[in-house]
């Protein structure tokens, strides 16, 4: 079966490319996926497949129906693109200017359009169903929860997903069993103190150095109070305060992510920033208003589905081109369903031959091979049909 799905894909390379760059030219940001979903749709109803629309804003699903309904596998591909002004020169480059799909958004859409093509044809030949999900807001973290909040996997027995690794060589898959990716917390912190004229500091409170012991003593925490075998990363990304050189302002804006595999480390630091930046404000005579945000938790695939995945990839790419993933602190807002269903989600490589042109995930110059798609494609039906499908 492997030689006819994955000829089966390489048959319509065509058609998913112009998908592909389709989708790479007209970019839309989170929740504003209209063009994005509408496509998606158009394509499934030519498919004869069941199509709801607007799920947890612009999100579509497919519901493709097999000789029954049980079991039901859900396959998901993310839609949104970044605030990116694109500099690949491609001559599909984005058209929306500042907007680019630079996570591969676009190709994860173009690979489950692939797969839902080849499985409306076989549909005969499975003797369970399957959900196709199209989801809006990946890159905030919030379109999984929307989705979710509707209740599409509700009935849903396993869920699978990918994303492409342009760091990995196109023919290889990577994944790994239990924590792949890392949680996602937001921390909003301001410091508020009082302000008054740069040289006559002792009549003022000043956030600025209060904010800057903040930010050296967070550190400390990974550091010094978790175990250096644990990854752990806290990083201040965004600082705002003050509008002139001689002046002490009343308050600073501090923002910055928290990451971790492993949730009992996740809550543990937000315990101790909340102490840590109370005290050290309080040193410095300064009060604090600390926001912390859980986005989502850590990646967690599940064993025998990771088992599944490294079994069904190897008869397309091969075994030798099946590998262990390393665990990474980028979030993903898959983790959310594996919360709830069994699954499994993968890295796909996407490297391109030249290697002036790989660039990492969120770059401006990001590109893809674009060979990975319908490799993708391969992968996922054949998963499917090794899960439900009549063994032949």
């Amino acid at each position: 079966m492997q030689i006819i799905f994955l000829g089966r894909s390489k048959n319509l390379y065509n058609y998913l490319t112009s998908i592909y760059r389709d989708l790479h030219q007209f970019p839309e940001l989170s929740f504003q996926e209209k063009r994005t979903s509408s496509k998606v749709a158009e394509e499934l109803k030519k498919m004869g497949i069941e199509v709801k629309e607007k799920i947890g804003g612009y999100g579509v699903i497919g519901n493709l129906k097999g000789a029954k309904e049980k079991p039901l596998i859900a396959l998901r591909a993310d839609m949104d693109a970044l605030p990116i002004h694109e500099e690949t020169n491609l001559p599909f480059s984005s058209q929306h200017r500042g907007i680019m799909h630079a996570c591969g958004h676009d190709a994860h859409t173009a690979i489950l359009l692939g797969t839902a093509q080849i499985l409306s044809e076989i549909k005969d030949q499975l003797s369970g169903s399957i959900r196709f999900i199209f989801q809006p807001a990946e890159e905030v973290n919030e379109g999984a929860k929307a989705m979710i909040s509707e209740g599409v996997v509700d009935e849903v027995d396993e869920i699978y997903g990918l994303h492409n690794l342009p760091t990995l060589e196109t023919g290889k898959v990577a994944v790994k069993s239990g924590a792949m990716m890392g949680s996602v917390d937001k921390i909003e912190i301001s410091v508020i103190g009082k302000g008054g004229h740069g040289a006559i500091p002792d009549m003022s409170i000043d956030p600025i150095v209060a904010s800057s012991a903040i930010i050296q003593g967070i550190q400390s925490i990974v550091s010094r109070e978790i175990s250096p075998f644990e990854p752990v990363v806290i990083t201040i990304g965004s600082i705002h305060g003050g509008s002139s050189y001689n002046v002490i302002p009343n308050e600073v804006k501090i923002e910055g992510t928290v990451r971790t595999l492993n949730l009992q480390t996740q809550r543990k630091i937000e315990g101790r920033l909340r102490e840590l930046i109370e005290n050290v404000a309080k040193s410095y005579r300064c009060s604090v208003k600390i926001k912390h945000i859980n986005m989502v938790p850590p990646l967690v695939n599940w064993e025998d589905n990771v088992d599944c995945v490294k079994k069904d990839a190897s008869q397309i790419v091969g075994e030798n081109n099946c590998m262990e993933a390393q665990p990474v602190l980028a979030g993903e807002d898959f983790s959310l369903y594996l919360q709830r269903k069994p699954g499994a989600f993968f890295w796909l490589g996407c490297k391109p031959k030249k290697e002036e042109e790989v660039f990492g995930l969120h770059h401006p110059k990001y590109r893809i091979d674009e060979s990975c798609i319908p490799l993708g494609s391969a992968i996922l039906v054949m998963l499917v049909y090794m899960r439900i499908g009549e063994i032949l």
